[in-house]
C-alpha cells in the first residue's frame, strides 16, 4: 500500500563561502506545521491551517512498488542552487507608508538593500527582498525556484524587476556612471542599493516606501519610471521531469537538461547500489556531459531486481540575474542581482519492477491552485488507485496524472509518500505565493544583517532598537503561534493514526 503522511519542516543547514562578480557599465511523519513571520490574522490561519492538514491526510494506494528512492533532502526542488542565508550586508534606509491602528497615515523606518546567500557546494549570491512584510529567518535555506511558484508567478510587473536588476547595482557597478545617467547625484554602494531595493518594492508588492537619501530616491524613481519587462531567466540547470519509470532491460527516460550553463557534467547512479544502471543517450551511448536539451535514460540491465536509482548533473556557472530564491522555511522571499561562479545540480531518479504498477512522483507548487501538485506516472503493466482528500484516483499502465494537494498560505508542508518494497519520495517547502500588502500594525516588517538584527520599526508602536523582534522574525504573536503549534501536533497525530487505521493487515507494517 501506498500512504500519504505530513510532518513540519526541518532545519536549515549552513554552507560554504565565495566572492561576487558584477559586470562595469553594462546592464517526517507526524504533524503538518504553519509557520509565519507576520501576526496577522493567526487565528484565521490556524484554521485554515488545520482544516489544510486534514485535507491533506489521505493514503496513497497501488498495485506493486520498488525499492526505497535516494533520500531528496530539498523535496521538490527542481534543481539549480541551495544556498543559506547569510544576512543583509549593504544597506541603507527607507521609509515606507502605511496605517496606524486608527486608520491614520504612519510611516516607518526599515533597511533596504543587498543580501548575501552562500551556496551549498561553493559560491556566494547577491539578492534584494520581494516580499517586504515577511521577515528573514536566521540562516534559512533558500532553494531556487521558477517565477510560477512565487508571488512573480502572478505579477505583471515581475518582467520589470528584471529589468531593474540587470540596469543597476551590483549589476552596474560604475556608481559614477549609474549616477550620471539616471541624474541622482553622487551614490554609494549603500544608496545605490537601497535606491534598486526601493524600486523593486513599488513593483514587488506595491508598496508605498521611498528610500530615505535623497539621491537613493532619485535612482528608485529612475528605475522605477525606465524599467521595460523582461521575461524570465531560464534556470542555473534543471532536470525534467525529475523521476522516471519502467521495466528492466529498458532505456527509461528521457530526463531532459534545462540548464543556462554551457554544459553540464553528469553522475551516473553507483553500480553497486544501482545493480550496473548507467545513463546514456537515446542510442545507449554513456554520457557524462550534457548541454542544454540534452535527453538522458537509466540503462537497465535485464534481469535487473526491482529496485530505483538516482543520476545527478552538475555545473559550475553564474547564476541568472533574475532568478527567485525562495526559502525551504517562511523566510522572506529573495531575488538574485549577483551571483559568483556557483555550484548548481539536479537530480532525477528512475524506478523499475518486473511486473505490476511501475510509478514515478514528482511535486512542484501551484500558486494558481493554492496546493502543492504531486504527479503519478505509471509505466508498468497495470493500474495503480490512491486515495486523497476523499477523492479515489486510479492511474491507468502508461498513464500520468496530476493530483493538486490544498495548502495554506504560508504552510509549512512536507509530505512523505511510501509504499511497500521501502519505496518513499519526500517532498516537502513552504507555500509562499503571495505578499502581504500593506501591514497591520504590529506585524513585523525586517530583515537580518550577519549574527546581528538590523534595528527595524512596526507600525506605530516599535522602539526599532536592535534586538526588536520583528527583526529577527519573532512578534507579540509568539503564544498564539505556540497554541497553533500544539494544536497541529494533536492534528498530525490524528492523522497518522488515521492512516495507519486504512491500511490492510497484509501490507506487512
Amino acid at each position: 500500500m501506498f500512504s500519504v503522511s505530513s510532518a513540519s519542516t526541518s532545519s536549515p543547514t549552513a554552507a560554504t563561502e565565495g566572492s561576487i562578480g558584477s559586470r562595469s557599465g553594462s546592464r517526517r511523519n507526524g504533524q503538518v506545521r504553519t509557520e509565519t513571520g507576520r501576526g496577522l490574522g493567526l487565528v484565521k490561519a490556524a484554521a485554515a491551517v488545520l482544516t489544510a492538514g486534514l485535507v491533506a491526510a489521505g493514503t496513497l494506494v497501488g498495485a506493486s512498488a520498488a525499492t526505497a528512492a535516494p533520500a531528496d533532502e530539498t523535496g521538490q526542488h527542481q534543481g539549480g542552487a541551495t544556498a543559506v542565508l547569510d544576512g543583509l550586508k549593504t544597506y541603507d534606509s527607507a521609509l515606507l507608508r502605511t496605517k496606524g491602528e486608527n486608520g491614520e497615515p504612519a510611516t516607518q523606518e526599515l533597511p533596504a538593500g543587498l543580501f548575501e546567500l552562500d551556496v551549498d557546494g561553493g559560491g556566494q549570491l547577491k539578492t534584494y527582498c520581494i516580499d517586504i512584510h515577511n521577515p528573514t529567518q536566521d540562516r534559512a535555506k533558500y532553494l531556487e525556484t521558477p517565477w510560477a511558484q512565487t508571488s512573480l508567478g502572478a505579477n505583471e510587473n515581475a518582467g520589470k524587476i528584471r529589468w531593474i536588476l540587470q540596469h543597476s547595482y551590483p549589476q552596474v557597478d560604475d556608481l559614477s556612471a549609474l549616477a550620471g545617467e539616471a541624474g541622482t547625484g553622487p551614490l554609494t554602494a549603500k544608496t545605490a542599493a537601497a535606491g534598486t531595493q526601493v524600486a523593486i518594492w513599488r513593483f514587488s508588492d506595491k508598496a508605498d516606501v521611498e528610500a530615505k537619501d535623497a539621491h537613493a530616491e532619485k535612482l528608485a524613481d529612475w528605475l522605477e519610471k525606465n524599467a521595460e519587462s523582461l521575461s524570465e531567466p531560464k534556470a542555473s540547470v534543471a532536470l525534467e521531469p525529475a523521476a522516471v519509470s519502467g521495466k528492466a532491460g529498458e532505456r527509461v527516460g528521457p530526463v531532459t537538461v534545462r540548464t543556462d550553463a554551457g554544459q553540464v557534467s553528469v553522475t551516473p547512479p553507483a553500480d553497486a547500489a544501482a545493480g550496473g544502471v548507467t545513463v546514456t543517450d537515446k542510442d545507449g551511448k554513456p554520457v557524462t556531459q550534457a548541454a542544454d536539451g540534452a535527453g538522458l535514460y537509466f540503462d537497465i540491465p535485464e534481469g535487473a531486481a526491482d529496485g530505483s536509482a538516482a543520476l545527478t548533473v552538475q555545473a559550475t556557472t553564474s547564476v541568472p540575474v533574475g532568478r527567485v530564491f525562495a526559502g525551504l522555511t517562511k523566510s522572506q522571499t529573495m531575488i538574485l542581482a549577483g551571483s559568483s561562479q556557483s555550484t548548481v545540480t539536479a537530480t532525477a531518479t528512475a524506478t523499475w519492477a518486473e511486473e505490476g504498477a511501475v510509478p514515478a512522483l514528482t511535486a512542484q507548487k501551484n500558486c494558481a491552485k493554492g496546493g502543492v501538485d504531486i504527479t503519478a506516472s505509471n509505466k508498468g503493466d497495470e493500474p495503480f488507485t490512491f486515495e486523497l482528500a476523499g477523492a479515489e484516483h486510479t492511474i491507468a499502465a502508461g498513464e500520468t496524472r496530476t493530483v493538486t494537494i490544498p495548502v495554506a498560505e504560508d504552510q509549512a508542508y512536507d509530505f512523505t509518500i511510501t509504499g511497500p518494497g521501502g519505496f518513499s519520495k519526500n517532498f516537502k517547502g513552504v507555500l509562499d505565493c503571495e505578499t502581504a500588502g500593506t501591514p497591520t500594525p504590529g506585524d513585523g516588517v525586517g530583515t537580518q544583517s550577519g549574527s546581528e538584527p538590523v534595528p527595524a520599526q512596526t507600525g506605530t508602536s516599535s522602539t526599532g532598537a536592535e534586538g526588536d523582534l520583528a527583526a529577527t522574525g519573532g512578534s507579540s504573536a509568539t503564544p498564539v503561534i505556540a497554541g497553533v503549534a500544539i494544536a497541529l501536533v494533536v492534528l498530525g497525530g490524528g492523522a497518522v493514526f488515521f492512516l495507519r487505521r486504512k491500511k490492510p493487515q497484509s501490507n506487512g507494517e
